[in-house]
């Protein structure tokens, strides 16, 4: 099993790493992933424009000592400003920077950003050219892209020209998603579209070809590689609430054979995440919003706890911090770990 990765510059030791996740990926998040055995950790997608008028934007675009190493995603829609706002993230200590054509979101649509890009090809490409120039060789470059618009002959054309150009401009690297933009996130991630591109582009020299979609435990990592070929694994929804799927993970990384399950977090480890993950999101975003935060985040938690639709359910009532501590005391307090330790 390859451990060691390049992309441009920089080296990881895994083949895997979290994805960029809108609500959720901030520096909270990556912290905990990161002590769990994370090598590689992306932001949520930033816009240029915020970078570039400054002010809080550009705040929470700040690394924490930390957080590194870590690439900063950024999406836009015109090549200058897109070009601008990745001068900033290199200016401010980013380790890689990745260009986000794959976010599927509607409200975007109209602004001609994210995924929607891949059906303005000469558009996107445009904008890598002027990353490229604006950077260089300053740090690696990245892009993030989905298999397509959707599945017409059109649209794979366009994947094609635009996917030759990030390796034409130079770039180290790409991260495709599976699924189309017009898919968002329903249906299956197409494995197979992936390993027909590692087919055909596998063998350039110093890029990489990385994967996305259906990553859901340490298993799907291990699969997606040797299915298609991908050097990367990027592991997204799957990993919000799961930050040990990397400790599992390295865990596959020494011995294929091994059982992951023999890592799953006993109550007292789900309590302690929570309560550092808790304390970290406070530290950056104060008590009101990481308690509005923690609510989301504790519900995904709750599906690793032994009763965990009623531990769902609490985190769904939750309204203010009180409450959420409540629910760590009803159901993540030591009298439930005795009890979990008198059940087995």
């Amino acid at each position: 099993m390859p451990c060691m990765t390049q992309i441009g510059k920089l080296t990881i030791d895994a083949p895997f790493f979290q994805a960029g996740l809108a609500g959720y990926s901030d520096t909270a998040m990556r912290l905990v992933a990161r002590k769990h055995g994370c090598p590689l950790c992306v932001t949520e997608a930033l816009l240029d424009q915020f970078l570039i008028n400054g002010g809080k934007a550009l705040v929470q675009a700040e690394i924490d000592p930390d957080d590194h190493p870590i690439v900063g995603q950024l999406m836009g829609s015109n090549p200058e400003d897109i070009a601008k706002g990745c001068k900033i993230l290199v200016k401010l200590g980013y380790d890689i920077v990745d260009i986000n054509l794959a976010c599927p979101v509607k409200k975007i649509r109209k602004k001609a950003r994210g995924g929607h890009l891949l059906s303005e090809p000469d558009t996107a490409i445009d904008i890598l050219k002027a990353v490229k120039q604006a950077v260089g060789d300053d740090v690696p470059l990245t892009v993030k892209l989905r298999r397509g618009t959707d599945d017409s002959a059109v649209a794979t054309s366009n994947f094609h020209k635009l996917f030759q150009a990030v390796i034409d401009q130079g770039f180290a690297g790409a991260v495709v998603h599976g699924r189309s933009v017009t898919q968002k996130y329903i249906g299956p991630s197409r494995w197979s579209f992936l390993k027909s591109l590692v087919d055909e582009y596998g063998q350039t020299p110093n890029f990489n070809i990385g994967g996305s979609g259906d990553i859901w435990d340490a298993h799907d990592i291990f699969r997606m590689i040797a299915h298609t070929g991908v050097r990367l694994v990027s592991v997204a929804r799957g990993c919000i609430g799961n930050p040990w799927i990397f400790q599992q993970a390295r865990l596959l990384m020494d011995n294929p054979d091994a059982d992951p399950t023999s890592l799953a977090p006993t109550i007292d480890q789900q309590r302690q995440v929570l309560l550092e993950h808790f304390e970290l999101s406070q530290r950056i975003h104060g008590e009101r919003m990481a308690s509005l935060m923690m609510r989301k985040f504790g519900i995904k938690f709750s599906v690793h706890h032994p009763a965990p639709m009623d531990v769902k359910d609490a985190f769904i009532k939750v309204k203010c911090l009180d409450d959420w501590h409540g629910v760590l005391e009803a159901h993540y307090g030591l009298s439930q770990s005795q009890d979990c330790v008198a059940a087995l």
